[in-house]
């Protein structure tokens, strides 16, 4: 709650800076619900990009939720009903707390699921629209909010690697990003650097099967 609220409440503040008022705030965050991309959206609508433009960035800024979606089939796979939504709604701050805490005892695992993820849902809706009012009554310089969606993906990647011992696949994403960032450049590296991580946890993952 803490993390989406403050996060949404920057959100809102940009969007409201770029001349989109609450209503546009609270459909993004209910229709959309992609928080760095919501950020990039606003750049987005705001500048007229063609269709295309914000086809190829919404693919290549939300890129990641390949990885999210993979890890989590087995999870979801008999969600029934509930499945739908969880899908729609598998974000990073949401993937992290399902990926790393354990559903409390005498509770539905599919159930406990869902209910996070609208209860992460409601918190991002409700900071954007804090946000867009705040940005109406007490204007100010906006500079550096959009850096607080790099700080919520450190301080997820932090949580992971506190929780687990097989570092592995982390250092592989670090490896694989700064080699792709040196080769293709910071405009260009995001792309080539998810194709690099999964071929090579793609190799990890067979070298690990047993005959």
């Amino acid at each position: 709650m803490a993390g989406y609220i403050v996060l949404g409440i920057g959100f809102g503040i940009l969007l409201r800076e770029a001349g989109y008022g609450a209503l546009w705030a609270f459909a993004m965050s209910l229709f959309i619900y992609a928080g760095s991309l919501q950020y990039v959206g606003v750049s987005l609508i705001s500048s007229s990009a063609s269709l295309l433009t914000a086809l190829i960035t919404s693919i290549m800024v939300n890129a990641r939720h390949l990885f999210y979606s993979i890890s989590m089939l087995e999870k979801y796979r008999n969600a029934g009903k509930y499945k739908p939504y969880m899908i729609f709604a598998l974000t990073d701050e949401t993937y992290s707390l399902l990926s790393t805490q354990k559903v409390p005892e005498g509770c539905d695992e599919h159930f406990y699921c869902f209910m996070v993820s609208l209860f992460n849902h409601i918190y991002w809706i409700f900071g954007s629209v804090l946000g867009s009012l705040i940005g109406r009554s007490l204007p100010f310089s906006s500079e550096g909010i959009e850096f607080s969606m790099t700080a919520l993906f450190a301080a997820s990647f932090v949580e992971q690697w506190l929780s687990t011992k097989d570092h592995r696949s982390a250092l592989c994403g670090l490896c694989s990003s700064l080699l792709c960032l040196l080769v293709f450049g910071p405009a260009d590296f995001l792309i080539p650097s998810m194709i690099l991580i999964t071929l090579v946890l793609s190799f990890m993952g067979k070298g690990e099967v047993q005959p």
